[in-house]
């Protein structure tokens, strides 16, 4: 099965790649960098949003340059009040040639109310990096919630769970179409 992420960053790759592989054997994974089309730190709505964009923009990337896949993939990361407290939340969204779409949450862990307004005017890294020295391997795999976790989950795992969410309409599609 040939799979089109809409990221280059490894460690979302291969969360994606750990939730298809529940589910699914010789799983070729693409990684193609694409617009989300939103805010640069998505808030409430322009998670889901974003995450669309990616996949209907992989979509065309894919079509524009004659690239056939059975899947198209995205997740965005942001900070909503959907639940009338701040917390970051990642949102994946599959989508196959038929246009039948998918989406899916992560876990989801809280923002001290003190770093909402910083966070929504930079974006969740920068202020990480204000908190925590920088760090590129955070950047590149672990995520901010491995740091805040101590080290018990990453940004790999919420990605995962997120992709997995999503593929439940997939894998239960005779049930739940």
């Amino acid at each position: 099965m040939k799979v089109l992420i809409g990221t280059k960053n490894q460690g979302k790759i291969e969360g994606a790649k750990r939730a298809l592989l529940n589910y699914f054997k010789d799983i070729e994974i693409v990684g193609i960098p694409v617009e989300s089309n939103v805010s640069e730190q998505p808030v409430n709505e322009e998670i889901y949003n974003g995450a669309k964009n990616r996949v209907k923009n992989l979509k065309k990337y894919a079509k524009e340059n004659n690239i056939k896949a059975d899947l198209y993939l995205s997740i965005e990361s942001g900070i909503n009040n959907s639940l009338g407290r701040w917390m970051i939340t990642h949102i994946a969204v599959i989508e196959d040639n038929e246009y039948f779409e998918s989406y899916g949450s992560s876990p989801s862990f809280p923002v001290p109310e003190k770093l909402v307004q910083d966070i929504i005017d930079t974006d969740l890294s920068q202020v990480m990096n204000k908190i925590f020295e920088k760090d590129d391997e955070r950047h590149n795999k672990g995520g901010g919630i491995q740091l805040l976790s101590h080290n018990k989950i990453s940004r790999i795992d919420l990605t995962e769970m997120a992709f997995v969410m999503a593929l439940t309409k997939f894998i239960n599609e005779d049930r739940w179409r």
